[in-house]
């Protein structure tokens, strides 16, 4: 399944991005007690939290190198810039689902952008991307992406 999306704009200290294909790979959860706020529904940084939980399922089940991989190989991934825009609220209990798709590859990093959906409506409840930056675990330093690893993660 592929969603068409216009790439934002990349930032003046990015490369040139590389074109993937845009697979979306979708992860479902529900609403946790401790997600709630004072008003009744999901905190705002719960959102970013949900994006992160998703991506780390859909790193070793849909792309096949989860993040344990890249830290045996001496990487990690930081988040650069984060945006999010929330458009309805989730409540205690409800399900939903976070789809992401590689929206660009740079040589140092890549957006990844994100829906959360209402489960079983379908609603959109929040979208937005997050730019990841490769750095070496040993110097903290952006790195370029390898080749093999621009390839595994660019469908």
């Amino acid at each position: 399944m592929s969603h068409a999306v216009k790439p934002a704009s990349p930032s003046a200290e990015v490369a040139a991005p590389i074109s993937p294909r845009r697979t979306v790979f979708t992860t479902e959860m529900q609403v946790r007690p401790d997600d709630i706020d004072m008003n009744q529904h999901v905190h705002g940084s719960r959102y970013l939290d949900y994006v992160l939980a998703a991506r780390y399922d859909q790193m070793a089940r849909c792309y096949g190198m989860g993040m344990e991989e890249f830290i045996k190989l001496g990487y990690a991934w930081v988040i650069r810039t984060a945006h999010v825009e929330y458009r309805r609220p989730l409540r205690l209990g409800e399900q939903f689902a976070v789809r992401t798709w590689v929206e660009t590859l740079f040589t140092e990093g890549v957006r990844v952008g994100f829906q959360i959906l209402k489960q079983p409506t379908g609603k959109r409840v929040s979208d937005g991307w997050f730019d990841y930056v490769l750095i070496s675990a040993a110097t903290g330093r952006a790195v370029a992406i390898p080749d093999w690893i621009a390839a595994r993660y660019a469908v």
